[in-house]
């Protein structure tokens, strides 16, 4: 029994997907450990910079805030409308029973029923996937705005950085995702198409998610740190002044 054309998916499919396994979770360990190498974590960095310098002032510019959120909400939102219109299509594909250009000669690669409802399955997947994290990405986002324009000075600004940093993080698995999703449809073209651009994506996400520049040192300003001295000073004082006043 020999090799045939049907036992290419066998190989080169699993061999793709876990080319891209492997990279995300080396990935996710530098993300993890040294967030400074990822393009992630120095953007994480800029947004907790620019949480604090907004949230520490005397005077917020809260209309600028939300104008920054309300986009980052917006392009989450669009992108969440386009999976799911994936989805739906991928459906209407299915219960289309006439189309056969996939199960063609023209495939290399097995074209069997099973086969194709596995690939159709997965794509499916990885497109609800992309759907869940991006709507849980716009509802971290607007969590963010409702804290930057609660009018209080009392909200913590660490409740505000880890809003607005999940929302990038359930972006960030919402793009990769998709990505895998682009591996996924090629695959409908044959193994040996799916298998290059595995590949190739590696290499370009190596490009993309890699970090060489040092972190940026952003000087806040100290009025509100010199307030708060200035409070704690006199609460202070005060406590040791009340004792001798009792007596």
């Amino acid at each position: 029994m020999g090799f045939e054309k049907e036992d290419l998916d066998v190989l080169l499919v699993p061999s793709g997907l876990l080319i891209m396994f492997v990279y995300h979770l080396q990935l996710l360990y530098r993300y993890l450990h040294q967030p400074h190498t990822t393009c992630m974590g120095f953007e994480n960095f800029n947004k907790r910079c620019w949480v604090r310098a907004n949230m520490q002032g005397q005077e917020r510019n809260v209309g600028t805030c939300l104008q920054v959120i309300s986009s980052n909400t917006s392009a989450a939102t669009f992108l969440a409308t386009v999976s799911l219109t994936l989805c739906s299509l991928i459906g209407a594909w299915i219960s289309n029973t006439n189309n056969n250009f996939f199960v063609s000669d023209l495939v290399y690669g097995d074209t069997r029923p099973t086969t194709l409802s596995i690939k159709y399955i997965s794509l499916l997947i990885c497109f609800l996937l992309a759907f869940s994290c991006f709507i849980q990405s716009a509802r971290h986002f607007v969590h963010a705005n409702y804290l930057i324009s609660t009018p209080s000075p009392s909200v913590p600004p660490r409740s505000v950085e880890v809003a607005v940093i999940r929302g990038c993080d359930f972006w960030s698995v919402g793009l990769r995702a998709l990505y895998f999703a682009l591996n996924l449809l090629l695959w409908f073209f044959g193994p040996i198409p799916m298998f290059a651009c595995s590949v190739f994506m590696v290499l370009f996400l190596h490009y993309l998610d890699s970090n060489t520049m040092p972190l940026i040192e952003h000087e806040f300003d100290g009025r509100q740190v010199v307030k708060e001295v200035e409070q704690r000073v006199s609460e202070i004082a005060m406590a040791i002044h009340m004792p001798s006043h009792q007596n």
